[in-house]
């Protein structure tokens, strides 16, 4: 990018005009604002009935009208998560009318706050997008169905693909397209060379909620294709200054034996003063995993037999009533040691299974994830702009199931480390009591380093070396009060640094093996976003939107394969991906309703291929589309029911005609489409201190392609038959301070083959997924 292009940025993010109050005659109304907790609410909305007067308090919870004639009136106050109130006021022309209001939370809008989706605290009910949340009460719930992630938020994310039932998430795709994942903003992705270990890298118990942003977004940069994943990391609760929770419980399958594991978590937090900590430690250790059939499932990428650690800490530090300082680290590993290798199966009539024998090599999974953040917030750095400024820093290493497409075999280990640096500033501007903007706008930075190499030495990806600047600016307007508007634009310029290498031999003494010349690939695109919401009405909430994401192209997947020998004549163009949505939001009653259409195109997918035993990727022009539905209803005081059902689909234009129906056409294959997913829920409360919550959820068939000469489908193309889970979760608690938890996974014992296992079509990975599996714990608060 022209230097004049980023002088001129800068001046559109740091100039703003200065604004002139008028003067008025007659009465005056002023007052503040605030909530139980006696803090002050900033930007409620004020309506002067009669007079038809609007404005809105500012920073501190204040608000003045001017200029109100004498007489009789009432005054509504409101905002977003809080239950609205009127009062009478009158007014004398000369005097001043104090208006103090208390608000209170509405409870069933604690959850409906979000901040990933433009980085600072919005109402979910004015984001012109599709958004889940899961609280802490959700998290715990499924947790103790399984503490798998990937798992977790398969039940509970509409447009996210079942969970593969292994260490990685290969095929767990957001809306038919990889999604970026964060911890506390941190990214966990490693798009340079995709490996499929972020949905599963960190532990749930030190998660306060997850926030998952749907459709293409640029707001945390690279990888963001279908979406964002956030996984905000606990906070001390108020209230103690000292206090904690333990647990410990067992998990195993009801059928076999060796099965049996445990868990182990202990927690303490606090606040004193201005200090405010919370600290964690967990330590699991699993059993045998088995399926219906009572049969070792096969341990390549397998969840049996792992030792899983998470240590958390985050300390807290209020430097002064507006600023406050934070520093969070978090470290997880999960490693497999077993005593069983893989027998293939026959795909299609007999599962992979696993049978006793020396496993060879490292042991697998994540050695090593590493994350801390250093976090300063100011509420008032100038003026009224709120300051949130971090630096972050990642390091991840994991081994890889030996392979054999290349000679002598091996192992592979994916090792990225990832240093970064982000300022956000928020400045809200009153254009005029109907008008309020808010301005959020700031500067990422970021160095990544990925490469991919085989346990005993020899270089599969070199180092990749990539450094991204990219300013921001996020402007989201409020019109008359239920009309929101939000729009925003990121300039990202990215450079990547390859190193001299030679691709892995396919034959003895070198044969095949081809010296690549390194060197230096750049970027510079400019992405834009915009959307509408309307939120007057509780009975139809509608959105529009469009949204662009840009990503560096899995430039590892490409090097590996290199077929050149100098970087310039490879496929390196990276992925633009235009997202289109409309959607809403129903309150009939006690019923709600929201659904969501999108439509996202590519000129440059990555459609991923077999060729030759190889991997590569089909670079053509792509479209996806789908649709979402969430339906809750509470049957009952103590019984609610709810569901949602997710529908995607997606072609490769491979002449690049324009015309994706045409005869060389073709439909995206299953590592990227899922087949349709159905999740329903029931959840009972009516005995006392109990609460049973159970899950259906059911994968839809697939079946878009057919065999090749040999009657062997290719990578991803393998027809999915559809299967149907169960689950249960049970909660008692048993006193103040002690809970029971008992979670039963696939309470029919149903045996199934997971979709991952149907689709790639390989003998190998032609495996059963879990039988019906327990979960018993127990957990005691102080």
């Amino acid at each position: 990018m022209q230097f004049k292009h980023l002088q001129f940025y800068f001046i559109l993010l740091f100039f703003f005009p200065y604004q002139l109050m008028a003067q008025n005659t007659g009465g005056v109304i002023s007052g503040s604002v605030t909530d139980t907790l006696s803090r002050k609410i900033a930007f409620a909305n004020i309506f002067l009935k009669k007079m038809n007067v609007r404005t809105t308090t500012d920073k501190s919870g204040h608000f003045v009208l001017k200029g109100v004639v004498s007489g009789q009136y009432l005054i509504r106050i409101s905002i977003t998560g809080y239950e609205p109130q009127e009062k009478e006021v009158f007014v004398k022309t000369g005097d001043t009318a104090i208006v103090n209001v208390v608000l209170k939370d509405k409870s069933a809008d604690l959850k409906e706050i979000i901040v990933s989706a433009s980085r600072r605290a919005e109402s979910l009910a004015q984001t012109p997008s599709s958004v889940t949340i899961l609280t802490a009460k959700d998290i715990n719930t499924q947790s103790t169905i399984s503490p798998n992630l990937a798992n977790i938020l398969a039940y509970s994310v509409s447009g996210l693909g079942a969970s593969t039932n292994q260490t990685g998430n290969s095929g767990q795709t957001l809306r038919g397209r990889n999604v970026l994942v964060l911890i506390d903003g941190i990214p966990q992705s490693t798009p340079l060379r995709a490996g499929g270990r972020d949905i599963r890298s960190i532990d749930p118990s030190v998660i306060e909620r997850v926030e998952v942003i749907k459709g293409a977004t640029a707001i945390y940069g690279n990888g963001a294709e279908g979406g964002l994943i956030n996984y905000i990391t606990k906070k001390a609760p108020a209230g103690k200054k000292f206090g904690g929770y333990s647990q410990i419980g067992l998990t195993g399958n009801t059928k076999g034996d060796s099965t049996v594991g445990y868990r182990v978590l202990q927690q303490f937090y606090g606040k004193t003063g201005k200090f405010d900590y919370v600290a964690s430690g967990m330590y699991e250790k699993t059993g045998v995993f088995r399926d219906a059939k009572g049969a070792v499932i096969s341990p390549d990428y397998g969840l049996g037999e792992t030792k899983t650690y998470n240590g958390f800490a985050k300390i807290g530090y209020d430097l002064s009533p507006k600023q406050r300082l934070e520093l969070m680290y978090n470290y997880f590993s999960s490693r497999q040691h077993s005593d069983y290798v893989v027998k293939s199966g026959i795909y299609g009539k007999e599962p992979a299974i696993g049978v006793y024998g020396t496993r060879l090599g490292a042991d697998e999974g994540t050695r090593y994830n590493h994350n801390s953040n250093l976090q300063y917030t100011n509420k008032e750095i100038f003026g009224n702009t709120d300051l949130t400024a971090n630096v972050y820093f990642q390091d991840f290493y994991t081994i890889y199931s030996n392979v054999t497409s290349f000679f002598g075999g091996g192992q592979s280990a994916i090792k990225s480390m990832k240093k970064g640096a982000r300022a956000s500033l928020n400045t809200p501007l009153k254009i005029s009591p109907e008008v309020l903007t808010q301005l959020n706008y700031g500067i990422d930075l970021m160095n990544d380093k990925t490469s991919q190499s085989l346990v005993d030495g020899r270089v599969w990806v070199p180092d990749m070396n990539m450094v991204n600047f990219a300013p921001y600016l996020q402007t989201s307007t409020n019109l008359f009060r239920d009309l929101t508007i939000k729009a925003g634009l990121r300039v990202e310029n990215i450079n990547i640094d390859v190193d001299d290498f030679n691709t892995l031999a396919t034959g003895a003494n070198g044969a095949g093996s081809i010296a690549v010349k390194g060197g230096t690939l750049n970027y510079n695109a400019l992405v834009f976003n915009a959307g509408a919401r309307y939120s007057a009405w509780k009975i139809f909430n509608p959105f529009v939107s469009y949204a662009q994401s840009f990503s560096v192209f899995e430039l590892g997947r490409v090097l590996r394969a290199a077929k050149s020998n100098t970087l310039s004549q490879l496929e390196t163009k990276p992925i633009i991906v235009n997202n289109y949505e409309a959607g809403f939001s129903s309150t009939l009653g006690k019923l709600s309703l929201s659904a969501a259409y999108y439509y996202s195109t590519s000129k440059l997918g990555a459609n991923l291929l077999e060729v030759n035993g190889v991997y590569i990727s089909q670079r053509i022009p792509e479209r996806v589309w789908g649709y979402e539905i969430q339906v809750d209803y509470p049957v009952l005081e103590q019984l609610m029911i709810g569901g949602n059902y997710a529908q995607v689909e997606g072609k490769g234009d491979v002449d690049d005609d324009g015309n994706f129906n045409g005869p060389s056409d073709v439909y995206l294959n299953t590592t990227r489409i899922p087949p349709s997913k159905t999740t329903i829920y029931l959840k009972y409360s009516g005995i006392k201190k109990l609460s049973l919550d159970l899950n259906w959820m059911r994968v839809g068939n697939r079946d878009r392609f057919k065999p090749n000469a040999a009657g062997k489908y290719l990578i991803g193309e393998g027809p999915v038959k559809a299967y149907n889970l169960f689950n249960l979760a049970s909660s008692y608690q048993a006193s103040k301070a002690i809970r029971v938890n008992v979670g039963i996974e696939n309470v029919l014992n149903t045996a199934y083959y997971p979709s991952i296992s149907q689709f790639y079509g390989s003998d190998a990975i032609y495996t059963r997924g879990n039988g019906r599996r327990f979960n018993i714990s127990v957990g005691y608060g102080f």
